[in-house]
């Protein structure tokens, strides 16, 4: 589903569930945030999300591994810990039982790598493969992040390369190297934990993850309407080896286009940047990045813990006060 149709459905949804009838509940339908957020107790809160996808990469454990990296990817960008997760699948009748148990290896290690358990799941015969998780994880209730609460003076980290889209729909086509696809499987199979152990050490006003939307898109969900702007600096981007290239190819996967329709109203590209590198920026990622607006004094000591953990930290731009996003050379 495009982003535009499921704001449409949310809407309806969130009218049936009012806040004022749902206290407990700290995130849910109305920020339209990474995971829910439940609150137990003072010192409680849990965090619940699902994800699940079609293969990306022909390899069924890599498969696996990145959707299960995917998954567990939102209780880390609310701020949470992994608890345990549930395995969410559908295989077609003739799919290979090795190959089944190597999708669900995958995901099972990656599961153990978060430090989570496997405790069940839920299988149906499909057409198409698909694979996931439901995640249920632990934050304190107030150490939960959520997209919106940049202010103006902050500085915008990203915590893992772009281009994960580009690279394997060129991979699909035939037209990617095997070092390029191999970059991006390591990037998409690699857990967001410790980048999330570094950020929740010192302070973040507000945090995501970059996946189907987009960075575009995800920054422009960050915006709190009518108080803050992003200014991204397209130059200060990172990207993993080849995803320029089959950019400035247009090999783009089709969820570019739709993200672009519904967030490219709200982006204001300077027309120093090249049009294939807009259209990167709205380009859908599969198990990126933590993205953070941070203080400006927090950068340093932030990069030092990300450095001590073995992650990566680039800062790519700030929240100013206004609206909308700007994205300049």
């Amino acid at each position: 589903m495009g982003p535009a149709a499921l704001a449409q459905v949310l809407r309806q949804l969130g009218a049936m569930f009012p806040a004022e009838r749902f206290p407990d509940v700290l995130v849910g339908l109305a920020g339209a945030d990474d995971g829910a957020v439940w609150r137990v107790d003072a010192r409680t809160a849990f965090v619940a999300t699902t994800d699940f996808f079609t293969p990306i990469v022909d390899d069924p454990y890599e498969y696996g591994a990145i959707a299960a990296a995917n998954a567990l990817s939102d209780v880390y960008a609310v701020g949470g810990a992994v608890l345990f997760a549930l395995n969410v699948c559908g295989f077609p009748e003739d799919l290979p039982p090795e190959d089944r148990a190597e999708i669900l290896r995958g995901g099972a290690e990656k599961i153990i790598e978060a430090g989570g358990a496997l405790v069940g799941g839920h299988t149906i015969i499909a057409g198409e493969p698909f694979y996931g998780l439901a995640v249920i994880g632990r934050v304190r209730p107030e150490r939960v992040l959520t997209r919106r609460g940049g202010r103006p003076g902050d500085v915008l980290v990203l915590t893992k390369p772009l281009g994960t889209g580009v690279i394997t729909t060129a991979a699909k086509g035939g037209a990617a190297s095997a070092a390029d696809l191999a970059g991006a499987v390591r990037s998409m199979m690699r857990l967001n934990r410790r980048a999330a152990e570094a950020l929740g050490a010192g302070a973040v006003h507000a945090c995501t993850d970059i996946t189907g939307f987009g960075l575009a898109g995800h920054v422009c969900e960050m915006l709190e309407p009518g108080a803050t702007r992003i200014r991204i600096a397209a130059g200060a981007l990172p990207f993993l080896d080849g995803a320029r290239a089959y950019a400035e190819d247009f090999l783009f996967p089709e969820g570019a286009g739709r993200n672009e329709c519904c967030y490219g109203g709200r982006v204001r590209v300077d027309p120093a940047v090249p049009e294939f590198l807009r259209t990167l920026l709205f380009s859908p990622e599969t198990s990126g990045g933590l993205l953070a607006a941070v203080p400006p004094g927090e950068v340093d000591a932030l990069r030092a813990r990300m450095h001590a953990a073995g992650e990566s930290l680039w800062a790519i731009g700030e929240v100013l006060a206004g609206e909308g996003v700007e994205v300049a050379p």
